[in-house]
């Protein structure tokens, strides 16, 4: 399971609207591809259709897919968006990783 916080939840409502998705019937696409400083890095991306082996969750009215294999780092994953002065962008929070880098947006397990 993959939650969103309440922050994350506007700003995923208001960029999938603004990039001509709906977010009653479109979803947000969550991955891990290799790279990044740390080893693994995190991807975001809205789709509108699912493939037969992706993974589909619902947390805070945001609808959510993950494939099969980036499932497997990504359980218990918070995603929440920042937008303080020290930086602005979503978080992942992931309970999984062992170490990740100074800007979070790779991870190591």
């Amino acid at each position: 399971m993959i939650q969103v916080s309440e922050t994350a939840k506007q700003k995923v409502i208001t960029l999938m609207t603004e990039g001509g998705f709906d977010a009653t019937t479109d979803y947000v696409r969550v991955g891990v591809k290799s790279g990044g400083c740390s080893g693994l890095s995190y991807e975001l991306d809205f789709d509108n259709k699912m493939e037969e082996t992706d993974k589909v969750f619902e947390d805070n009215d945001v609808r959510i897919i993950v494939d099969k294999k980036s499932f497997l780092y990504l359980v218990g994953t918070t995603l929440e968006y920042s937008g303080g002065l020290n930086g602005k962008g979503f978080v992942f929070n992931n309970p999984n990783a062992q170490r990740t880098c100074g800007c979070g947006e790779s991870f190591s397990l």
